[in-house]
């Protein structure tokens, strides 16, 4: 799914999109396929590498589950959308594009940790087979989640002929997410497995608790917490029935919620659920779960860091940079606080120039360090084998 959007972005002429549009339906699965692949760079070499290992190519996860009649007819749709400037376009490039240097193969990460432990020989091709469409439903539930963030708030009362292009985009949104989480239930319900569907479902939920943590602008768009003197700034990945007072305002408590909450969870739980479809001991389950949690804290520093330090324009507010620099600077708190209704009246320019003159990004460099260093240590206590390297690799690599 990821590699669908990118493939429509690089065709940016109009001569090529109309191409491509009257080629679409003439094409074979395998030459689509080969079409959409993203360009070689460091770090998708060495996915690539990855993905002999498992002998998958999980970076065309979606595209592979998803070339359909259905499928096909709700991106030509949403193609109609590309050059406007609706929120889910912009949901789009940042979790598609934005990180270029930064793919989270999650679907990878999976595979390659059901590959480094073993697994009964009599059956080891079925669980496998169930392991990979495992990590299959992880990238389609983590990307139509992102999708239904797109979703832009137009008021009955301000609606005209202005906003027909919103509306309709917020149409191709729900359509569009709801097709790849219903797909993935409906193969996460295929896996006939009592527990891992228990286990992921708790992973959605903290997805659904993402939406309502914290203070959101109309555009239900994340706003920090107003920060406060720290007392304590550990936090546990169990973050069911946390006290939110608790939370918001300290800064590593608070982006250590929000991003397990809005992601982190699903990929742990998905690796805990491997190892449980792997017949793998509960001890082994646990390591997998804080693994990947580790990983995914690991991977957003690192995105985060990225964005701050390269890109121009906006930024997200509840970014570890950010949260940090008001740790430092409460002052800067009032930059935010004078467009909570709306985070485009932010001055990112000047608040950006204002974060660098703190150790927010050095704290934010820990942060990753931390995390993936945290998570070498887990992963070492599952395995020791060419999996495990590639996984190493995989961490320093992002």
């Amino acid at each position: 799914m990821v590699f669908l959007f990118r493939g429509l972005r690089r065709a940016s002429t109009l001569q090529f999109q109309k191409r491509l549009e009257s080629t679409m339906t003439s094409l074979t699965k395998d030459e689509l396929l080969n079409i959409l692949r993203p360009p070689y760079t460091n770090s998708s070499n060495i996915i690539r590498e990855a993905e002999k290992l498992v002998d998958y190519p999980t970076s065309l996860t979606g595209l592979r589950c998803l070339l359909n009649d259905d499928i096909v007819n709700l991106i030509s749709y949403f193609r109609k959308l590309v050059g406007s400037k609706h929120l889910v376009m912009k949901t789009a490039k940042n979790v598609l594009y934005g990180d270029s240097k930064n793919l989270q193969p999650w679907g990878l990460i999976i595979l390659l940790l059901a590959k480094a432990v073993k697994t009964p020989s009599q059956s080891s091709k079925a669980i496998y087979e169930k392991q990979r469409q495992l990590a299959e439903l992880t990238e389609m539930m983590r990307t139509g989640h992102h999708i239904h963030t797109g979703i832009v708030n137009v008021p009955f009362a301000k609606r005209s002929k202005s906003t027909e292009s919103a509306i309709f985009g917020n149409k191709i949104a729900i359509l569009l997410g709801d097709y790849l989480l219903v797909t993935a239930n409906s193969m996460l319900a295929g896996l006939q497995n009592a527990d891992v569907l228990y286990i992921v479902s708790t992973a959605l939920r903290d997805l659904s608790e993402s939406e309502f943590f914290g203070e959101r602008d109309e555009q239900n768009m994340p706003l920090p917490g107003k920060p406060k003197v720290i007392k304590n700034d550990e936090i546990s990945f169990e973050i069911k029935g946390i006290e939110t007072d608790d939370v918001l305002g300290n800064s590593r408590k608070e982006w250590t919620a929000r991003t397990v909450y809005n992601g982190v969870s699903l990929l742990g739980r998905s690796c805990q659920a491997s190892m449980l479809l792997g017949r793998q001991n509960r001890e082994t389950q646990n390591f997998a779960y804080h693994f990947g949690c580790h990983v995914g804290l690991a991977w957003q520093a690192a995105a985060e860091l990225q964005k701050i330090n390269e890109s121009k324009g906006q930024f997200s507010l509840t970014s570890a940079p950010v949260l940090y620099a008001l740790e430092g600077n409460p002052d800067l708190y009032n930059i935010i606080e004078q467009a909570k209704n709306d985070i485009n009246d932010v001055d990112y320019e000047d608040l950006k120039f204002n974060i660098l003159k703190t150790d927010a990004v050095d704290k934010t460099k820990i942060l990753y360090e931390e995390h993936a260093k945290k998570a070498m240590e887990y992963i070492n206590n599952i395995g020791q084998n060419e999996s495990v390297d590639m996984i190493k690799k995989l961490i320093n690599t992002f």
